[in-house]
């Protein structure tokens, strides 16, 4: 409960807030309940970490789960938007920041404020882009730090004027010259060396065209992102390593090692990516076709009980719990496809109508979405209450889709039978 209150402590008693960081992390070392994941000292660290610096939290007794549907109905699908959104909102806004894990809530919430018709959501994300003066949040950022520049460009055209993107497209124009963001030793020396840069970074340049019609935004993606492909992308399983350590990497079971999380950023990473990219641009129909692949991919790895994805995608015995931020990018790329006409809807709608159920299973009585896993680079343990920024993010993304699937009236209801809706 102390996340819920931690507003009101910062706002009145700054220093309560200091003297109660030690209760923060007592909220996630309480035994794990039965049946779910035991939380290694690692695992651990990066709870406490993850807490410390107001990602999220993990309490041992999150309350009751919500009584949602988890139907496709598109006032079901508002409904559960809706109580995750306005939960998170009223807490994480006094902690707003410019890093990754804050940048992927954003981008949630200016997919919720159309789904939605709300624009709190999106008046919110203005008055965090005017408290930054719509700056990234590095002199030479890596994917990671450009990524906030989505929501500036996305505020941009929706009301354009120049300093909203004056200060990302100065930087992106910095490292179109040569500019360079520091890359850590070991790791192939490419910009976008890690999979988890498909989602942050190629969205805000494909964006950038939209804003300049400059074809130089689109050409960069182009280059770095079949250049990250080669290194990370298994052609026969049609999944991508988190980064060059992993595929030489392989479980207990001899087993290589895809996350859940990981592929979900690339799979989200293609749609958002996609949205701004021209029909008629040349290579447009290779990301499709990667789209298409890692979706026929991940269908077969669907958790058959909860509908969604396991933290270590080939594992489910040592990561038996659902995991929801990768859960929620899969989804939201799956919807995505469907929507857009470029993945089958006979195939997936039933894919997603059990993503989706599985998703909203995930959400407690006040709001919290659980199951998310700390941050990290690799499949993790964590509590069934345990909710981050950057997961909400995802299952907004995922909402403001499955939303759009009713915009199909015949297909919707066979689906709604399916999915055994209320």
């Amino acid at each position: 409960m102390i996340r819920k209150f931690a507003p009101r402590l910062l706002k009145f008693a700054p220093c309560l807030l200091i003297a109660a960081f030690p209760l923060l992390a007592q909220t996630s070392t309480t035994a794990p309940p039965s049946g779910t994941q035991a939380i290694s000292p690692q695992d651990q660290k990066g709870i406490d970490g993850d807490i410390a610096r107001h990602f999220g939290d993990a309490p041992a007794n999150p309350g009751p789960k919500a009584k949602l549907s988890g139907s496709l109905r598109p006032a079901d699908v508002r409904a559960a938007m809706r109580k995750v959104a306005d939960w998170e909102l009223s807490w994480s806004q006094p902690y707003f920041d410019r890093i990754w894990t804050w940048s992927v809530l954003y981008t949630g919430f200016m997919a919720a404020s159309p789904g939605l018709d709300d624009p709190r959501y999106r008046d919110a994300m203005e008055a965090m882009a005017e408290k930054f003066q719509w700056q990234l949040r590095s002199e030479h950022p890596n994917a990671d730090d450009q990524s906030v520049g989505q929501t500036f460009l996305e505020l941009y055209l929706l009301q354009p004027a120049p300093e909203k993107i004056a200060p990302t497209r100065a930087a992106l124009d910095d490292l179109l010259s040569g500019g360079t963001a520091p890359i850590p030793p070991g790791q192939a020396q490419i910009p976008w060396w890690w999979c988890d840069a498909l989602f942050m970074a190629p969205p805000v340049w494909s964006r950038m065209y939209a804003a300049t019609h400059d074809a130089k935004y689109l050409d960069y993606v182009d280059k770095h992102w079949w250049e990250t492909s080669d290194l990370l992308y298994d052609p026969q399983r049609h999944l991508y390593f988190r980064d060059i350590t992993f595929p030489h990497k392989t479980d207990e079971r001899g087993n290589p090692i895809f996350w859940s999380r990981g592929n979900g950023w690339v799979m989200g990473g293609i749609a958002r990516t996609l949205e701004y990219l021209p029909r008629d641009y040349p290579s447009r129909e290779r990301y499709v076709a990667q789209l298409r692949e890692m979706a026929t991919a991940v269908l077969a790895l669907q958790d058959a009980r909860s509908g969604l994805w396991h933290s270590d995608l080939l594992d489910p015995t040592d990561y038996p719990q659902p995991e929801t931020s990768g859960s929620a990018l899969i989804a939201f790329a799956l919807a995505w496809g469907v929507n857009r006409g470029v993945l089958d809807r006979a195939t997936y709608m039933p894919v997603i109508a059990k993503a989706w159920r599985g998703l909203v299973e995930q959400i407690y009585a006040d709001g919290r979405l659980g199951n998310i896993q700390q941050t990290g680079a690799a499949p993790a343990h964590y509590l069934p209450s345990s909710s981050y920024t950057y997961g909400v993010g995802a299952f907004l993304l995922a909402g403001a889709q499955v939303q759009e699937l009713s915009h199909h009236p015949a297909h919707a209801r066979k689906t709604a039978g399916e999915a055994g809706s209320e």
